[in-house]
């Protein structure tokens, strides 16, 4: 199979779809991984990170869209991103479907698979790929609390 990772165009969001490391296992299973340009940034990644994993460098998110079966992202697709999925395409990414009409919508048109992280259960019912995400924002909510509370942000601490 054909994976892709497109730079992520989400405002805040740094991450990537695939570490290196990640990119190194699908290319040891047999498959082609393609990331765009400077995806990994974020993460302190490099494209020579990448390349030293197998994988090939695009210089576009259209690129990537155009010669890949299996898009691999973290945020949800945004409307400049729908346009680029087509019937033959799987999406893996989180969502967040409920809210977003336009997205539903979006996704719907382009005929594509899209895979939802957040709904993806082991064999015990549990959800593997939410249940981090849960615990490290459960840690970091205690954390911006705390800098709530302090008077410089207008808390009524120390």
């Amino acid at each position: 199979m054909k994976v892709g990772v497109p730079k992520e165009i989400k405002a805040h969001e740094y991450r990537v779809g695939l570490t290196p490391g990640a990119a190194r296992e699908y290319v040891a299973a047999g498959h082609s991984v393609m990331i765009e340009t400077d995806a990994g940034a974020g993460i302190g990644a490099t494209d020579d990170d990448y390349r030293n994993a197998g994988a090939t460098i695009l210089t576009s998110a259209v690129e990537v869209f155009a010669l890949t079966e299996m898009i691999v992202k973290v945020k949800e697709p945004q409307p400049s991103e729908w346009s680029q999925l087509r019937e033959n395409h799987i999406l893996f990414t989180y969502l967040h479907l409920a809210p977003d009409l336009d997205q539903a919508t979006g996704l719907l048109e382009s005929g594509c698979t899209a895979i939802a992280y957040e709904t993806v259960t082991d064999a015990h019912g549990g959800l593997p790929l939410l249940a981090p995400m849960s615990e490290v924002a459960g840690r970091l909510a205690i954390e911006a609390a705390g800098s709530a509370l302090k008077r410089s942000t207008g808390g009524r601490g120390c």
